[in-house]
This record gives structure tokens, sequence and C-alpha cells, in this order.
């Protein structure tokens, strides 16, 4: 019998993490008995009882297993590393927070079942804020005319992976990796089915601004070289026009002397101008340059307080 890993990762999640046992148990007690299956969990050092929930449902269920971080390492690094942990066939991502529908368990492994090596869920509309959406939908497409490899929009990793594919991602090694970009670059024909994103009806969701912001860079800094270029062109460009500005400004003083006053506003504002420009590709060039720092450092992803029901 073929075997399939479902990987969860958690970070005070207690309000979600029994209901999602049982409703991924139900469906395969009732629909893919013909697989034998793990679920495991991984959980980013929850200060709740997350962990507490988590150890009463393994003790009773093998088929659980669970990963303790020692810290949170983050929303980038602890689902991945969770991700290489599993031994299945097949391997599915899927959130804590039912925002990412279980049910599509179902639809990935049909898939899978005719050929497909990644099937992947895309979210067509979504239940949360209409403007996060379309901030979201607005960055995707940014990502994917600026990137090497083509992104697929509103995917956020849910998804089923074959054996092939989730070995192939692992030769990446990479210490900070931004999984959709992994997932790009390796490819694998897609399989791409869209669903409608519930909303989250337990718990708070743990985005803010900074994982917002981290994720929006990585993935951008990770798959392309279009901002350092960017950097190049505008400057070239800012060159030109502030030579021509400059040319102007001499030959209308030359000709109105007395009369023209050149003024400080011209020089306040074009200075002020120059030097926004300068500080943005600084930023832009500092985030390259973090990225290589952290692949230089090559630590591992995580590292394990405690692992359970792992042989």
């Amino acid at each position: 019998m073929k075997k399939i890993s479902v990987v969860t990762h958690t970070f005070h999640e207690e309000e979600n993490v029994e209901l999602l046992y049982k409703k991924v148990k139900s469906i395969f007690d009732e629909n893919l008995n013909n697989y034998t299956y793990e679920h495991i969990f991984i959980d980013n050092a929850s200060k709740d009882k997350t962990v507490s929930i988590l150890k009463e449902i393994a003790k009773v269920d093998k088929n659980v297993k669970i990963i303790v971080n020692s810290r949170n390492f983050g929303h980038m690094r602890s689902p991945i590393y969770g991700f290489f942990q599993a031994s299945g066939d097949a391997v599915i991502t899927l959130a804590a927070d039912f925002q990412e529908p279980p049910e599509m368990i179902l639809d990935f492994v049909k898939k899978w079942e005719e050929g497909y090596e990644t099937v992947i869920a895309v979210k067509k509309d979504s239940e949360e804020k209409r403007m996060m959406f379309r901030v979201r939908e607005f960055y995707y497409s940014l990502l994917s005319k600026l990137s090497e490899v083509k992104i697929v929009k509103n995917y956020t990793g849910f998804g089923l992976y074959d054996r092939k594919v989730v070995n192939a991602l692992m030769k990446m090694d990479d210490s900070y990796p931004f999984f959709r970009g992994m997932v790009a670059e390796a490819g694998f024909d897609i399989c791409e089915i869209e669903f409608n994103q519930p909303v989250r009806i337990r718990g708070l969701s743990k985005n803010n601004f900074y994982t917002l912001y981290d994720t929006a860079m990585l993935g951008i800094i990770s798959n392309s070289k279009v901002p350092l270029r960017l950097a190049i062109f505008i400057g070239a460009f800012s060159a030109i026009i502030s030579f021509f500005v400059g040319v102007f400004y001499f030959i209308a003083k030359i000709v109105y002397w007395d009369s023209m006053s050149i003024g400080v506003a011209p020089l306040v504002i074009g200075g002020s101008f120059a030097f926004s420009v300068l500080l943005i590709f600084l930023g832009i060039l500092g985030e390259y340059i973090g990225a290589i720092y952290t692949q230089v450092l090559n630590r591992p992803l995580v590292f394990e307080k405690e692992r359970i029901n792992f042989d």
C-alpha cells in the first residue's frame, strides 16, 4: 500500500488542531482506506496548549507524529522542515486554520492517481478582507512578471507533491527557502485546482506586517534579479534628466541673468528626490546582501526540542 504524508505547521492553534486531526483521520478512514498515512504536526514552540493537545492525540494514534521546535523559527523555515521529514510516497501540506479545506485532499489524490506529480490549490476567491485579497493578487502578478520562472498566481503552497518532487526540493538545500519559488524552479508538470478560501473561524491569524513583508521580499529576491537591474536603469535615467535640467537652468540663467532667480526650492526638491531613490535601492541591495549572508551561514532550518512517534 502506498503511503501519504500530511504535514501541518502549527503555532498557537489550540482551538484547531484536534478538529483538524479528526477531519483528516475521517477522510482517510472513509475515503482513502486503500492508503496508509501519517499526519505530521510541526510546532513552532507554541506557548498555549497546542503541544499538549497533540501529545494526547499521539498517545492513542501512532499515525500522528509530532516535531516540537526548540524556539520559533519563523513561518518560512519551520513548515518546509516538517515537509522534508515526511516519508510518504506523496506529501500534502495543510494549514491548521481550516482556510485550506481538508476535503481537497481527495481532489489532490485523485489527480495524483491520474499521473500528476504536483497538484496545487489556487485561490479563485477568498472570504478574507477584499482589500487584502486584491493586494495579494497584485503581488503575485508582479512576482510572476519579475521572476525568471513561472510563479503560480494565488498559490500559497497548499497541495500534494510526489516523492520525486520532494526529493528534488531537498536537493536545493536552501537555508531560508521560499517554497512556492522552489516548486516553480523544480519545473515538474503542475495540475492546478481552484478553490474559494474560507475565512478563519477559530483563533487569530499569526500574520502581521513583518511576516507579510518578509514573505513578499523573499519571493522577489529569491526568484529575480530585476530589482538590481532596475536600479541601474532608473539611476541612469535620473542622471540624464538631471543633466538636461541642469543645462536648461544654465542657459536660462545666461539669457535672463538679471531677471531670473533660480532659488533654493529646485535644489531641495531635486536633492530630496535623488536621496529617496538612492535609499530605496540601497534597501533593495541590502535585502540581497542579507539573503547572501543567510545562505553563507548555512544554518539548519530548525533545531528540534522533541519528536514523537517517529520510529
